[in-house]
């Protein structure tokens, strides 16, 4: 299934399916009409794939469905948070330096501190093992614990779970570690894109937990005027990996 997966993440790059467009076309033979109505077609994806309107459209309806919850908010009734993986960056590269390697979801780790300073007496289940088809360097929780060290949060109320590959295992294996009561009350971090498949898999496998949604990418609304072929490339590939990953969970009856 952890393979199966891999090959999702390839099938929604909309940049290899212009790589596809052109490679069926340059085997076809030069003058033929479906070769270039082919490489036009590539053409037309790529140049649209830069209009940042319409992926901004589907990050914007996965993030709605939580609202944003404030830092300084009191949590009284809860036990801690479970912090999901995906802050930071690729084992092969954290494996270089001392210092934290934190990405573009780095809100996922950062939030936390936020709400430790105006609850201190939460828990901290950071769940995130290694997602590459081949390890190389340290796995995300090892990551994560670099970085809680560096800023003073090394208590006892901080633990690791460094083997979960996917959402379902986040909440799978974080269930099993010692001392977690998943019928108490806990917070659930993760990028607010991936809060309706995380909140449905966590209640799918018996927590209790309350959405605290970070790391947003978009706003109210995108100028029609916003463009770019970079920016453009990874959102649609964000976007249809999460739509994707929900169709996915709920045929196998994870959410």
């Amino acid at each position: 299934m952890f393979l199966l997966s891999k090959l999702f993440v390839v099938l929604t790059q909309p940049l290899a399916w212009v790589v596809a467009l052109l490679a069926v076309s340059l085997l076809m033979p030069r003058r033929a009409v479906p070769s270039r109505t082919l490489a036009g077609l590539a053409l037309g994806l790529l140049l649209l794939l830069g209009w940042l309107p319409l992926p901004d459209a589907l990050i914007r309806n996965l993030e709605s469905h939580y609202a944003e919850m404030s830092p300084a908010a009191q949590l009284q009734g809860y036990v801690g948070m479970v912090v999901l993986g995906g802050s930071t960056d690729a084992g092969y590269v954290a494996q270089d330096h001392t210092q934290p390697v934190l990405n573009s979801a780095a809100e996922r780790i950062t939030a936390p501190l936020a709400l430790l300073h105006a609850n201190p007496q939460l828990r901290v289940i950071y769940t995130g093992g290694d997602g590459s088809l081949q390890r190389s360097g340290p796995s995300e929780a090892e990551q994560a614990r670099r970085f809680f060290e560096a800023v003073g949060v090394s208590s006892p109320f901080v633990q690791y779970e460094a083997a979960s590959r996917t959402t379902h295992e986040n909440a799978m294996l974080s269930a099993q570690l010692p001392g977690v009561d998943i019928r108490q009350r806990w917070l659930l971090v993760t990028s607010a894109w991936h809060m309706p498949r995380a909140m449905a898999t966590f209640a799918q496998a018996g927590w209790n937990v309350t959405p605290y949604p970070v790391d947003f990418r978009t706003g109210s609304n995108t100028p029609w005027t916003a463009y770019s072929l970079a920016d453009g490339a990874r959102r649609w590939q964000l976007a249809l990996h999460e739509l994707l990953g929900i169709a996915a969970y709920r045929v196998m009856g994870r959410i």
